[in-house]
């Protein structure tokens, strides 16, 4: 009887040591894979996803969302090369040089495969302005212009909490100031405003061929990348769904076929002057592109003396405004007296 109740306790001695070490095991991993996803969720700040991240498991697209480093309600992403620096320096000093805390300005560069002296430059300047957004998975060229907006795009949506956001170029000049202030009454969702085009030919040679367009005999719908606004929802659309987009040769083409089937509000607004040459000179202009450092330079200086844009104003081309009641191709009339 005593042999039996020693058999007994010893096998539930066992027993419990068997559930106890199954136990700990299990707590083990859990900690482990916990440790494992939290490292895997965390990118350094001020460096966009990694391509593969974009391209690839397309699955993590409903991960839950982690808390932002940055806060701001109308950021401005301004792509720019790595070797332009006076351009940048430039804006630093004219349109930039006053702004609300709550507006956040980035130059976007992508740094894979740069010399030893480019990479230094950035550095050096990244250290005394700190507003390089640069992205070291992205070789920068023409060429990488659409892969380029989806990095900036994925980055934004990741590490920053706003509202809206300005894209541009490194030769645009914009009105933050009165831009914040239409945004401040404008509804923060589905916003796409700029200045569209409906009736472009889809390119079939040259710098800007699209050799893999096949949706139409003309461009769908598109604000042209001079600069444009999106609200804080569409940008988070395009970087949930990056792994599906297919990447056509102009960004801003890309974009607009992207944002198609999309319930989204299009605003167009002649006030945006971002066509492939600049339309002039207008006090009403909100956002002009194609601009030469020294056109910057006037610009801003009558700004601060005259509290108006222009020196003198100019009309080098007429303008439209967007009908939407009709077929694309017959969008945009051009007509006198339209800014």
């Amino acid at each position: 009887m005593y042999l039996f109740r020693l058999v007994c306790r010893h096998k539930m001695a066992l027993s419990i040591g068997t559930v106890c070490s199954f136990v700990v095991v299990l707590v083990f991993l859990a900690h482990c894979t916990s440790e494992t996803l939290n490292r895997a969720d965390e990118d350094p700040p001020g460096l966009a996803p990694r391509a593969d991240a974009l391209q690839s498991h397309p699955e993590h697209r409903d991960a839950p969302s982690r808390s932002k480093d940055l806060s701001a309600f109308l950021v401005v992403l301004i792509t720019t090369g790595p070797k332009y620096t006076e351009r940048r320096s430039i804006i630093r000093s004219t349109w930039l040089a006053k702004r609300d805390a709550d507006v956040l300005a980035l130059f976007v560069v992508g740094t894979q495969a740069l010399s030893d002296e480019d990479l230094q430059n950035l550095n050096t300047e990244q250290g005394r302005h700190k507003d390089l957004l640069l992205l070291p998975d992205l070789q920068d060229s023409y060429e990488n212009l659409t892969v380029k907006l989806l990095h900036m795009y994925s980055w934004l949506d990741l590490n920053v909490d706003f509202r809206f956001v300005l894209k541009a170029d490194d030769d645009t000049f914009a009105r933050l100031d009165l831009l914040k202030e239409e945004l401040k009454v404008k509804e923060p969702k589905r916003l796409y405003w700029g200045f569209f085009s409906g009736r472009g030919r889809v390119k079939t040679g040259g710098k800007w061929r699209e050799t893999f367009w096949d949706l139409c005999d003309y461009y769908i719908p598109y604000a042209l990348g001079g600069g444009y606004i999106l609200s804080a929802d569409l940008v988070h659309y395009v970087h949930l769904n990056a792994a599906y987009l297919k990447t056509w040769q102009s960004e801003d083409v890309s974009l607009g076929a992207w944002l198609a089937p999309v319930d989204v509000r299009r605003t167009h607004d002649p006030r945006f002057d971002t066509e492939y040459k600049s339309r002039g000179c207008n006090n009403k202009y909100l956002v002009t592109h194609k601009q030469s450092l020294e056109d910057m330079l006037e610009k801003h200086q009558t700004l601060q003396r005259d509290s108006r844009l222009c020196k003198a104003e100019v009309k080098l081309r007429l303008s439209y405004v967007y009908d939407w009641s009709v077929p694309p191709s017959q969008c945009c009339q051009r007509k006198d007296g339209i800014p």
